[in-house]
């Protein structure tokens, strides 16, 4: 079984025990969420599209970790001109175990 949310302004395909980083959700370690933004759920052959959202399907997840991604470089240089800028950016995420797929 399997389902596509959306969170953070992006979507997932998630399935049960699946690990995933999705944009920072507050929420602590150890704690459930649970998502209602399920826009498709499918399984053995069967594929519920919402409208935009399955009516009654839940995802549910348990946070494992707030973390960081790797270092983004961005620099930028003007050539002949003596100018350059150099900045770092790290995303922060939050680490989701899935738990389960309720599909009504």
């Amino acid at each position: 079984m399997f389902a596509v949310i959306r969170t953070g302004g992006k979507q997932y395909r998630v399935t049960p025990d699946a690990v995933l980083k999705v944009e920072k959700l507050e929420a602590e370690a150890g704690s459930t969420v649970t998502f209602t933004d399920v826009l498709a759920v499918g399984g053995a052959g069967a594929l519920k599209i919402g409208a935009p959202n399955v009516a009654g399907a839940t995802v549910t997840a348990t946070v494992i970790a707030q973390d960081r991604l790797a270092k983004v470089i961005i620099f930028k240089k003007r050539r002949r001109q003596n100018s350059r800028r150099k900045n770092g950016h790290r995303q922060c995420v939050t680490v989701l175990r899935v738990s389960s797929i309720n599909a009504v």
